[in-house]
């Protein structure tokens, strides 16, 4: 491994360092209890078909992880990572080969702190069948895996030839779940056509308060399909938070254990009963810490739900 490994190692064991350094009192014990009580109970939505549960908040890696490869141009990729896997047993890490830099990124950074087997690995084909193999093949690579646990058509490029290299390799055990994506409303109505006429285990699409459209038919057909969602652009790449630029959280917030806006946009998400899991990207650490904060606590229920709606207005 390059030398810059111990550091990213180093970096991911500073913040449990950080956390021991506090001095004994009631500050620290707050803080240990209040760390202990969210590791033990994110919100986890079941896979169809089996009885394998992942926390309805992962991370994806589009933009935000293609970066340089040494230590200093990824630190603070390996802290948003290091704060997901300290509060999220399992979370979906969502990548592509299309990402740049970030299937390397994404793998170094695993192998570094050693949590491959923490995760659940999804990554992309996005290329025509004929150059498929090769692309899988460089992606396990720059993964640092074997195989992953969802391999998926990226925005169905040559999306029928695919998946039947998809169906074989599923067969052959270099992933354990296969599906199609897109990030944009025009692509739904194919996606629909798709998910009637072919079995696929899960679908990647965009939804949001701000993009609905999923809610007419993609999300019920996969609840009637048994197909397990997951949901990027779940703040239409930042468009939402302008829409409430300088509108306070409504006081309510706190009753669903919400404290900012987005954290409201991502449980509005994850609360529709076909979503199994909002992959929002971010190289932020005070944005993954707020992220974090929607995989715990309650649920909305149908009312608030259309409240949380409502407060965009």
């Amino acid at each position: 491994m390059p030398s810059h490994t111990s550091i990213d190692r180093r970096t991911f064991m500073g913040m449990t360092a950080a956390l021991a350094a506090l001095p004994a009192g009631p500050a620290l014990a707050a803080v240990q209890a209040a760390q202990a009580a969210t590791v033990e109970a994110p919100l986890r939505r079941k896979i169809p078909g089996t009885n394998e549960q992942l926390p309805v908040i992962g991370m994806g890696t589009a933009d935000t992880f293609n970066v340089g490869r040494g230590a200093e141009e990824r630190s603070a990729q390996a802290e948003v990572l290091a704060m997901l896997l300290q509060r999220i047993p399992n979370p979906v890490v969502d990548t592509a080969p299309s990402y740049g830099s970030a299937e390397a990124v994404t793998g170094e950074l695993l192998q570094a702190v050693q949590a491959r087997g923490k995760v659940f690995l999804a990554t992309k084909v996005s290329t025509n069948a004929v150059n498929t193999m090769s692309q899988f093949t460089g992606s396990r690579a720059a993964l640092q895996s074997d195989s992953v646990d969802l391999l998926q058509v990226h925005n169905l490029i040559d999306w029928r030839e695919n998946l039947k290299l998809l169906r074989q390799w599923k067969d052959q055990r270099k992933t354990r779940y296969i599906g199609i994506t897109h990030y944009r409303e025009d692509a739904h109505q194919q996606l629909a056509e798709i998910l009637r006429a072919e079995k696929v285990d899960f679908l990647q699409v965009n939804y949001s308060l701000a993009e609905r459209n999923a809610e007419k038919t993609l999300l019920p057909l996969c609840q009637e399909r048994g197909v397990a969602v997951l949901v990027n652009r779940p703040f239409q790449d930042g468009r939402l938070f302008a829409a409430v630029k300088g509108k306070p959280v409504p006081d309510w917030a706190g009753e669903i254990d919400c404290q900012t806006w987005g954290q409201l946009f991502l449980k509005f998400i994850v609360s529709h009963p076909a979503v199994t899991s909002a992959i929002p990207a971010t190289s932020k650490p005070k944005n993954m810490a707020d992220n974090l904060g929607a995989a715990f606590g309650r649920m909305p229920d149908t009312r608030e739900r259309a409240r949380i709606a409502a407060a965009l207005a």
